[in-house]
Order: C-alpha cells, then structure tokens, then sequence
C-alpha cells in the first residue's frame, strides 16, 4: 500500500479531530437529542474504528506474521 495514502489518511482524520467549528455550538440537535459536537465525536469515533481496521488489512508488517 502506498505510504503517502495512509500517511494522509490519517493526517486527515487527525485534522477532523479538531472541530473547532462546533465548539460554541449545542444547536441543531442530531435525532432530537444529541448536540451537533456529541454527534460530530460519535461518528468521528465510528471513522477511526473504521480506520485502524483498515490499516490491519493495509498496512500491517508482514514480518509480524511469520511465527518468529
């Protein structure tokens, strides 16, 4: 896998991060009850899951899976 992808995957995701956009924010609420930064974290969250998944079938040292 080409490393300038992962590397600016997850410099992208790194940048999501900080959203400062949402910070003075509590309105619109996501589903009736959830404050757009709370909703914004939660799917950020989901995103990074989805991420390290990725980067196990990806990325992963091959010298790691030979037993020795």
């Amino acid at each position: 896998m080409n490393k300038f992808l992962v590397a600016f995957v997850i410099a992208a995701l790194y940048a999501l991060h900080q959203d400062v956009w949402l910070w003075r924010m509590a309105r619109p609420l996501v589903f009736g009850v959830l404050p757009i930064g709370l909703a914004w974290h939660a799917a950020y969250c989901l995103a990074v899951a989805l991420l390290m998944w990725w980067l196990t079938r990806v990325a992963w040292p091959a010298h790691l899976e030979d037993g020795q």
